[in-house]
């Protein structure tokens, strides 16, 4: 059912180019004409076709991994610029996946110009000296954050800032951690506490005690709150990984409220929201509530290096602020990552991404209200989401593998919900053209129409697809 055209990207396989030119510029031309001289980075042209691409991952990435892929053909990504990524034939995808790390596109102009231009002139810095990068992207990060929070402390991944929020909890005396069930803030050790997915926590238990509410019910959270001692409170103002759940009205204004009658710290997961993804800045301004700790990522890299944050009060920071060496890492606030950073907040605000996430969030949800509707009374169970985070809830796990795949297989990359198998989730980039909306619209009409013919006649390999990707999930 493919219809997407096969061709080859902008600059595609062979010496991708930034955007913006081949090189960026640098006061320290012996340093560019040196690098110049080098051209384009050498590959190994024999590790480029999938089969040698799986092989490899086989032998030395991850198996269960390499298993995964082959249930989808075994593609391999090698180029990508704007809404599209383009496999090693040339195929052509168009991007609504990334885990929500591309509201900018892939190789945005502004990020790619930052980031080249830095690695010319100072991509790693000596963490002994000041760093105008860091300063320079801390100020624009916390000229858009919510009154009040304007200390920055950046990492390198969304988990990583989860875990700041914890560390600075357990300064201020607060080592109760109370977070909902479906909830996803990481997988690192003390982020995987907070992560409600016995999944994902029973291989590593025990891990650090934490407490898990039904997400969206203020009175359950109030219940645990009110027998002490003093708690730090984690929630999203949108699940992702949950199957995007969008809690009711009043919530975090309610999860707001009973953190300051009980003492308790208020962080604020946007690591898959903020930065414009539910078309408002923060989703903290649905209801004007202010965390004590915001936690920022994926948007905040541009698409093109890793890069996250925990933005805090200065009440909160304080713990950080007496001794900076209480909790540092080498690579954070990398000069490279800082620029990335930095551009992408200023292209988000100069482009009008805000306005245009929630316009285009808007015109997607009716897209796909109309596009599936064959589905609706038998696999389709909900549609439901905010901005461009947008989930679509099938009756079972099977039925959400075959319509991934149906999706892949036209040209249209989805996720799938971690803590939600039944969920595919949609994260497109707030450049989606006419033409792109166009494109979903015809491959979820014409894909709805080949899983409607499936459920009615009970013949597919949906089922078994994806039972074989729960058990390769589970280590089974």
């Amino acid at each position: 059912m493919s219809t997407h055209r096969h061709h080859a990207p902008p600059h595609a396989v062979e010496g991708l180019h930034p955007v913006g030119g081949a090189r960026g510029r640098t006061d320290h031309t012996d340093l560019t004409d040196r690098t110049d001289r080098i051209g384009p980075a050498r590959r190994d042209s024999a590790l480029e076709s999938p089969e040698a691409v799986l092989d490899a991952y086989r032998r030395h990435v991850n198996h269960g991994r390499a298993r995964l892929a082959a249930l989808t053909g075994s593609v391999v990504e090698v180029a990508s610029e704007g809404t599209k990524v383009w496999d090693t034939h040339g195929k052509e995808y168009l991007d609504c996946s990334g885990y929500g790390v591309f509201l900018l596109g892939h190789r945005h102009p502004r990020v790619m110009e930052a980031v080249i231009e830095q690695i010319h002139r100072h991509p790693m810095a000596t963490r002994l000296l000041l760093e105008p990068r860091v300063a320079r992207a801390a100020t624009a990060l916390a000229r858009v954050t919510p009154p009040g929070l304007d200390h920055v402390h950046f990492v390198t991944s969304g988990a990583e800032a989860t875990e700041t929020a914890i560390k600075l909890a357990r300064a201020h005396g607060k080592r109760r951690l109370v977070s909902a069930t479906g909830g996803y803030h990481g997988k690192t050790a003390g982020a995987l506490s907070l992560t409600a997915a016995p999944l994902y926590q029973d291989p590593f238990r025990p891990l650090l005690p934490a407490e898990h509410v039904p997400y969206g019910a203020a009175a359950a959270l109030e219940a645990v709150l009110r027998e002490g001692p003093e708690a730090c409170v984690v929630v999203e103002p949108v699940q992702g990984e949950g199957g995007v759940i969008v809690p009711p009205p009043g919530y975090l204004t309610d999860v707001q409220r009973l953190c300051a009658r009980y003492g308790a710290l208020f962080v604020l997961d946007e690591i898959q929201t903020g930065l414009g993804r539910l078309g408002t800045w923060w989703g903290a301004d649905e209801e004007d509530v202010r965390p004590d700790i915001l936690l920022v990522g994926k948007n905040l890299s541009g698409g093109v290096v890793p890069v996250a944050a925990a933005v805090a009060t200065a009440q909160a920071y304080a713990p950080f602020d007496r001794d900076p060496f209480l909790h540092s890492s080498t690579f954070a606030g990398a000069p490279v990552a800082m620029a990335a950073a930095e551009a992408a907040v200023h292209a988000i605000e100069e482009e009008g991404l805000v306005r245009r996430a929630a316009d285009l969030g808007d015109t997607l949800l009716r897209l796909l209200h109309e596009a599936l509707a064959p589905l609706r009374g038998t696999a389709l169970v909900d549609i439901r989401g905010r901005g461009l985070l947008i989930g679509i809830e099938l009756a079972d796990e099977g039925l959400a593998g075959e319509l991934f795949l149906q999706l892949v297989d036209a040209g249209v990359l989805v996720n799938h919900s971690l803590n939600a198998h039944r969920v595919l989730r949609l994260t497109p980039p707030a450049l989606l053209t006419s033409r792109d909306v166009d494109t979903l619209r015809e491959v979820f009409t014409t894909a709805a129409r080949a899983l409607a013919r499936t459920t009615t006649t009970g013949h597919g390999t949906a089922h078994t697809t994806v039972t074989d990707v729960s058990t390769v999930r589970k280590g089974i």
